[in-house]
């Protein structure tokens, strides 16, 4: 789970010092990815019921409203998932709608991703206008790739990290394999996007520090004017970040999925929802696995794009909670990392069952024919993309 923070050098009532939003204020957290955002929409949600009699509204009807962003910003969305469709976000709209004068909270790192002014003013205006105050929540960027790098490779990268860093950071126009990292990480730039369109005065930045564990759902509540302590972690294994061996076992898992051919399909209901999904739920990663780690030359050029970042923010007019130094601090080395990434037999077993058990719940109804060529006469490859498909057919008689 990604922690969430703001500053733990602020005395203990600090969040009091921060003014309340208007009642009747629609507060829209856009992330961006790996900022707090899986723990707070837990707690938000959690809260859901407990909320309306202090005036505020959690109008989505999930923890995360991702398809319905993911339409309104003209994302495909996740490999292999259906594309989320235009009543997705009408749907959204009409709940938030129904909140009335009330205060309400939609969160969704995906709204990071809108493409442009024009979306970005089509979310706000449909949201409630000037009834909206948008947060943004920021996290050094040092922190922020190792964490997106293996979310890249859960839908379905296969580049090794530090070539990947090597493309976000030193191959122009830093795009590729990724070009979202930069438009939803490049963060003076996200802001400056919704600042044009909301205006200055409708946007709060709030720098995230990971020292101080309860920060963020101190900040939320007293904005939405919550009683304190209202808003807690919920805990989400599914949710964790993957080990190094975990994330390289799953890049090569990518590697030979897609040099076979095999349907994207099948690799989100089969991988991520089957293997990857029951890895997370059933291992927890101990003290002796290997984290992942990013290298020096690349820490030091992310601090230097983060101070940057942070000037620029400074001078937007903007509302900035925390520190914005912390975006542009170098952390020390870690030493002792010489360990070689071993994915362990029973981490490995529960990927596979995993996969085989999402396999298992689809029920088998009709036998395909039989083909005139034997197992033997047939490549390992044809074997694969018969194989794939066939699953992907009885997947889809559920």
């Amino acid at each position: 789970m990604e922690t969430d923070c703001t500053r733990d050098e602020l005395p203990d009532n600090a969040a009091a010092a921060i003014a309340p939003l208007p009642a009747g204020t629609r507060l829209l957290h856009i992330g961006p990815h790996k900022t707090g955002t899986t723990s707070i929409q837990g707690a938000l949600f959690a809260a859901k019921d407990a909320m309306p009699e202090h005036g505020v509204v959690f109008p989505a009807p999930t923890r995360h409203p991702m398809e319905a962003v993911l339409a309104v910003c003209a994302r495909p969305g996740m490999l292999g998932n259906a594309k989320p469709t235009e009543r997705h976000w009408e749907r959204l709209v009409e709940q938030v709608t129904a909140s009335g004068r009330r205060t309400s909270v939609i969160s969704s790192e995906f709204f990071a991703d809108a493409p442009d002014d024009e979306t970005i003013a089509r979310v706000v205006e449909e949201l409630g206008g000037d009834r909206v105050h948008v947060m943004v929540t920021l996290r050094p960027l040092a922190k922020i790739m190792p964490s997106q790098w293996q979310q890249y490779v859960q839908n379905g990268l296969r580049m090794g990290y530090e070539d990947w860093l090597t493309h976000m950071l030193r191959k122009a126009p830093y795009e590729k394999p990724n070009p979202s990292f930069w438009r939803r990480h490049r963060h003076d730039r996200l802001v400056e996007r919704w600042v044009r369109v909301a205006g200055p005065e409708r946007v709060t930045v709030v720098v995230v520090d990971d020292r101080d564990k309860g920060g963020l759902m101190r900040t939320f509540e007293t904005l939405l004017g919550l009683p304190a302590n209202l808003l807690q972690p919920v805990p989400d294994t599914a949710n964790r970040s993957l080990t190094l061996a975990e994330t390289e076992m799953l890049r090569n898992l990518n590697v030979e999925f897609r040099g076979n051919d095999l349907p994207d399909e099948l690799y989100s209901k089969l991988v991520r929802y089957g293997a990857v999904m029951h890895m997370k739920n059933t291992c927890t990663p101990g003290p002796d696995d290997v984290k992942i780690s990013t290298p020096q030359w690349a820490v030091e050029a992310a601090a230097e794009i983060g101070a940057e970042m942070a000037g620029r923010i400074g001078a937007m007019g903007v509302r900035v909670l925390g520190d914005p130094g912390l975006l542009s601090v170098v952390p020390k080395p870690v030493t002792g990392t010489e360990a070689q990434p071993r994915i362990a037999p029973e981490v490995a077993a529960h990927a596979l069952y995993g996969a085989l058990a999402a396999a298992a719940a689809a029920p088998v109804k009709h036998s395909a024919p039989a083909k005139a060529r034997t197992v033997h006469q047939t490549s390992s490859r044809e074997l694969l993309k018969v194989l794939g498909h066939r699953c992907l057919k009885r997947l889809g008689r559920r």
